[in-house]
């Protein structure tokens, strides 16, 4: 007589379902955390379990870690901008004004 095999048997080969990887989301954002990206359906999971433990964040801390990381960007982008007082030409011909 056939067995029919338990649904958690293909849970570790089998990729995460869509929904697994939109609760995922949801959960992430609402406590404020990251997860790594399941490669299959027990992996999802395994964190969904883990993420509906955490205790979500409020929106103060949302709020602050937004601002930092939007400050942080931009610091990092102004970084590596370049000025236009360190280009001579333009198009293919422009060269550094100074070469170190």
């Amino acid at each position: 007589m056939p067995t029919t095999p338990h649904p958690e048997a293909n849970m570790a080969t089998q990729p995460p379902t869509p929904k697994q990887l939109n609760y995922l989301k949801a959960l992430a954002a609402r406590t404020g955390q990251t997860f790594a990206w399941p490669k299959t359906s027990r992996q999802a999971s395994t964190e969904i379990a883990r993420l509906k433990q955490a205790h979500p964040s409020t929106r103060a801390e949302r709020t602050v870690e937004q601002i930092d990381d939007r400050l942080a960007r931009e610091a990092a982008q102004d970084a590596v901008a370049i000025h236009g007082f360190e280009v001579v030409g333009h198009g293919s011909s422009a060269t550094w004004r100074q070469r170190s």
